[in-house]
């Protein structure tokens, strides 16, 4: 019995179907997570201050404090690892540019070889390599592409990285201190927006995993709720401590 009837069905069906979630997360994965880490530590944290039953407005600074303490040492960590990479991809580069231009029979063979290792047959592999050496910046973008697993034109922005980890986790750290700015003068208000938000981050990560979005909403609120009741508890235990 026949399953496929004709090709065109199983092309069109597999052109349909043949789809697969961004793996890489893209812009959305580290910029929601910057949220929930700016969300999570400034909630850890104003809840351990609140607990040492503080003024309000000590709790305000506390959240403004984190806040900003936090998102320029994402930014700087953020901006001094990638520029690092950057500086060590663009090093290798020089490297690999180098040998083409001393070495470029060696190198083409070494292209040939990972092409035969492959499963190309060696003078069809030789062949493609001859053709792909003819141009030398080309040449460096695939043994780059193959040899390092870089783009050379696609190597990331330490500013933009800095940037974007800035703006991330400020908005998830502005989630709890905004109801104070508003006029709370409770601490519950400050909890259940940060909760909410960390709910809503957590479903926004299930569009890059296999989880559902309640599922991964609702293991971000425990993890987040868990690390702002401990720190809570701490600050209470501390400032009878003190007190």
């Amino acid at each position: 019995m026949s399953i496929i009837d004709t090709e065109a069905p199983l092309h069109t069906a597999h052109r349909d179907n043949h789809t697969h979630r961004d793996v890489n997360g893209g812009w959305l994965r580290p910029a929601v997570f910057g949220a929930m880490d700016g969300l999570v530590s400034n909630l850890a944290l104003m809840t351990g201050v609140a607990g040492g039953a503080v003024a309000p407005q000590t709790i305000v600074i506390t959240g403004l404090a984190g806040l900003a303490a936090g998102a320029f040492s994402m930014a700087a960590g953020e901006y001094t690892s990638v520029a690092s990479q950057r500086e060590l991809v663009l090093a290798e580069l020089d490297v690999e540019r180098q040998q083409l231009r001393k070495h470029p029979v060696d190198e083409m063979e070494e292209l040939a070889e990972l092409y035969v290792s492959r499963g190309v047959e060696p003078a069809l592999a030789r062949e493609v390599a001859m053709q792909l050496s003819r141009d030398p910046e080309q040449a460096l973008e695939i043994h780059a592409r193959e040899e390092l697993g870089i783009d050379p034109e696609d190597l990331p922005s330490p500013l933009v990285a800095a940037v974007s980890s800035f703006g991330s986790f400020a908005l998830g750290a502005l989630l709890p201190v905004l109801p104070y700015l508003l006029g709370a003068t409770a601490l519950w208000p400050a909890v259940l927006l940060a909760l909410a938000g960390l709910f809503a981050c957590g479903a926004v990560v299930a569009r890059v995993t296999a989880r559902s979005w309640w599922y991964s909403g609702m293991r971000q609120l425990v993890l987040g709720g868990a690390a702002a009741g401990v720190t809570y508890v701490l600050g209470t235990w501390i400032g009878g401590a003190i007190g």
